[in-house]
């Protein structure tokens, strides 16, 4: 079964193979803001067998990595969180090879010490999101897809849902280029589009949560029961609202400090791809391994 009918722009391609895709080393999925990452790239129009991903995949190179570039509100944010294929974008990254998968995100802060313009690499997460396709194995996995063949039941472990061995790395590169940086943290992840209300923020707040964001969950999890590697790096744009109760959170706040910061995080990623070891020695690329009935 060919499960992609991917398009290339830049080379006029207009069909090729799995076996002609490029096998891309690392993946980044852009967040609110981040809609571009390299330069004389090749687009690829992707298709899997969960529907399409947000938007064309682009792949190019940093240092020595190929890389691939997927927005996964897809460019001009034209997917609010909650439509987004989580499915489709994860499952685009494996067909290209990646198994080392990394997620920025715009995020709010839960914390006073969790300042706007500091990075959070968050550590764990609470999943407060409804109704999202949050499983490759519901039961209905596409037929002739040979990762899914002799698979029955399957429950992937999320004790640890990010790669220790991506999140140490980050926080050497956040380090190295004297970025504020909390090295670890847990993300409560809401539906949205709406912002949490007063209430719901402090309640976040008290709980000991640092970090509010709308798209961790499921996109983390499903690179887990790929066995890819991921790590999320939350870029604090603002204080959520039962933290700062003089201003509500607006979008516009959201987006103008994300931009001020949009270059310091692509200096993050450019520094930290290229020291990305070739070789896994995390528990990811195992995670199937104990989780079958």
């Amino acid at each position: 079964m060919q499960d992609t009918e991917p398009y290339s722009k830049q080379t006029g391609v207009d069909a090729l193979t799995p076996l002609e895709l490029p096998q891309v080393d690392v993946g980044v999925f852009g967040g609110s803001g981040f809609y571009d990452l390299l330069d004389d790239a090749t687009e690829y129009r992707l298709t899997t067998p969960f529907g399409a991903p947000s938007d064309v995949v682009t792949v190019g190179r940093i240092g020595d990595r190929t890389v691939a570039f997927l927005p996964r509100h897809g460019r001009g944010h034209a997917l609010p969180p909650h439509r987004i294929n989580y499915r489709a974008n994860v499952w685009a990254m494996k067909m290209l090879g990646v198994t080392r998968l990394i997620g920025p995100s715009a995020s709010g802060s839960l914390q006073p010490e969790v300042k706007p313009g500091d990075f959070v690499i968050v550590d764990q997460f609470v999943d407060r999101t409804q109704a999202r396709a949050d499983t490759f194995f519901d039961g209905s996995a596409p037929e002739g897809v040979p990762f899914f063949e002799g698979r029955g039941v399957v429950h992937v472990s999320a004790a640890d849902p990010y790669c220790p061995e991506l999140r140490a790395l980050a926080g050497e590169s956040c380090d190295r280029l004297g970025i504020s940086a909390h090295k670890s943290g847990t993300s409560v992840v809401i539906q949205g589009p709406r912002f949490s209300t007063r209430a719901e923020s402090q309640w976040f707040s008290r709980a000991g949560w640092e970090v509010v964001n709308m798209t961790q969950y499921p996109e983390g999890f499903l690179a887990r029961e790929l066995e890819l590697c991921y790590v999320n790096i939350a870029l604090i744009t603002d204080y959520d609202a039962g933290v700062d109760s003089a201003q509500a959170v607006t979008n516009k706040e959201v987006m103008d400090v994300f931009a001020q910061n949009l270059e310091k995080l692509k200096a993050l990623l450019y520094d930290l791809i290229p020291r990305i070891p070739r070789e896994r020695y995390c528990l990811c690329g195992s995670a199937l391994s104990a989780a079958e009935m």
